[in-house]
């Protein structure tokens, strides 16, 4: 029996790129169904907010960056058809699981092998760039956020959908029960790799609050603002190139 890779460090600033890559490849073939059985299905109402924000100017050409199995790609390019739509992620076996999907639903998107950090497009070569749960796990947040700014076109829009770390209160501390216990011991049964569920809790408890990444955002040059969604278990941040 093969061993289940490494668990990924958390935050930011850690050298975490390798073990991300071998733990998503190692849950490739049931990351879809326990993002539905984990999320209860709220995560695809979270994800039409955030493409409702991707592309509210009519981009011609949307990236999605740590694009996974491309959920978050085929939502964009089927709500907007007319749109030339390119999910990156440096995890092959994600990638031939989104398009097997994308054949399976007629949409025509590119999938690309790139990693966030150093994405292999042109300056200015993206009128919008997204990011759905996956900016967490970059080994440096201000570098991801550099080359989102890089990549897109002046005037252009970056949207990113992640999970903040649950706020203080009731809703909060039942969130935080459900995160730290209930859900790795779902996400291992499901997976084989109860690792990979202990990563997610901790990987959110480590992210920045929605305010400072905000902040992270507005240094980069973005004007920003952000909301969040279903009592704060997840937070869209918007950030316009002028």
């Amino acid at each position: 029996m093969t061993a289940a890779p490494k668990k990924p460090s958390v935050g930011d600033k850690q050298d975490k790129g390798g073990d991300v890559q071998a733990m998503f490849a190692d849950i490739a073939p049931r990351y879809d169904l326990l993002n539905r059985v984990l999320s209860l299905g709220v995560d695809r109402g979270w994800r039409r907010e955030a493409t409702r924000e991707a592309l509210a100017f009519a981009p011609a050409r949307v990236l999605d960056v740590a694009t996974g199995t491309a959920d978050f790609a085929l939502e964009l390019k089927r709500r907007a058809p007319e749109s030339e739509v390119i999910g990156s992620d440096f995890v092959p076996q994600m990638l031939e699981i989104g398009r097997t999907k994308a054949a399976a639903r007629h949409l025509d998107i590119r999938l690309e092998e790139g990693d966030a950090l150093n994405l292999p497009y042109p300056d200015g070569s993206f009128d919008s760039v997204t990011c759905a749960f996956g900016f967490r796990n970059f080994a440096d947040y201000a570098r991801g956020l550099s080359e989102f700014w890089r990549v897109l076109a002046p005037g252009g829009r970056a949207v990113i959908l992640e999970f903040p770390p649950p706020r203080a209160g009731l809703f909060g501390n039942l969130f935080r029960f459900y995160f730290q216990h209930v859900l790795p011991r779902i996400g291992g049964l499901i997976s084989g790799n109860a690792g990979a569920y202990t990563y997610l809790p901790e990987s959110v408890l480590a992210f920045p609050p929605p305010e400072r990444l905000a902040d992270l955002m507005r240094a980069t040059g973005f004007r920003t603002r952000y909301r969040l969604l279903s009592f704060g278990i997840a937070a869209i941040h918007v950030g316009d190139k002028l």
